[in-house]
């Protein structure tokens, strides 16, 4: 596949599930892929490693994504290896469970900084070469932001302001040639560490299909979205999710 020959992609939190999954996607479609995680070397390298076994193009960048100074640096690599930056995934995120009753700032502040305010970096990071050939902005949501769930009030609200951002980029940046959208996943199948949730096979959360998603079905959207048969898409919340929520 060569529907993005050429173009360069950063994805954040792209060392397992559904960050893993949109690298491996997009790099398939024949784009360069930045692979960034927080610390985990090992998982970064692992990803550029299978996407270099098929003959695809990658680098690992280490870097917190809730420091404007490391997502400056991710960028500023992105640009010296491959020459500009065409797709920016805003995948990077905490599911921590906690009740408001025993959370404190501390814990919710870290929250948004991670989910949240990373995304602005990121898109402050980027812009420059983003517009240099309009580009695509895809910010990561999350269901239980349009639900609601129990003891994820911190993880809501940061989910629920990447939609607001979402829509508030496009219009910013339409003029430019940029597009953003956020993708909500809905029950994904996907590893939980840190939460009390069940083994994800036991979950459907109320899908139609009867069956949890694959963090592939994900990486599928975000590759049409980063294509050209998505450049007519902007400013939309777009949910993957087997017919569990029908919103916006």
């Amino acid at each position: 596949m060569d529907r993005l020959k050429g173009k360069v992609a950063i994805v954040t939190g792209a060392g397992r599930n559904i960050g893993r999954a949109i690298a491996l996607q997009l790099a398939q479609a024949g784009a360069a892929v930045v692979v960034n995680v927080r610390s985990n070397k090992a998982e970064a390298d692992a990803v550029v490693a299978e996407i270099e076994k098929v003959g695809g193009q990658a680098l690992a960048v280490l870097g917190d994504v809730a420091d404007a100074k490391a997502m400056n640096a991710l960028a500023d690599a992105a640009v010296k290896k491959y020459g500009r930056i065409d797709c920016l995934i805003n995948n990077a995120s905490l599911r921590r469970e906690n009740s408001i009753v025993d959370m404190d700032y501390a814990e919710w502040r870290e929250v948004m900084d991670v989910t949240l305010d990373s995304a602005f970096h990121g898109v402050k990071a980027c812009l420059p070469a983003l517009q240099k050939q309009g580009g695509t902005i895809i910010n990561v949501g999350g269901m239980s932001a349009h639900i609601g769930s129990k003891g994820r009030s911190h993880v809501m609200t940061a989910k629920a302001g990447l939609t607001g951002f979402t829509r508030g980029l496009a219009h910013d940046l339409a003029a430019l040639h940029i597009t953003a959208n956020c993708v909500v996943p809905g029950a994904i199948d996907t590893a939980r560490p840190g939460t009390s949730l069940k083994p994800a096979h036991h979950l459907t959360h109320g899908t139609i299909t009867g069956e949890r998603g694959k963090p592939y079905d994900v990486a599928a959207m975000v590759q049409f979205l980063c294509g050209p048969g998505g450049r007519y898409v902007t400013g939309q919340t777009i949910h993957i999710n087997g017919g569990a929520y029908h919103g916006v």
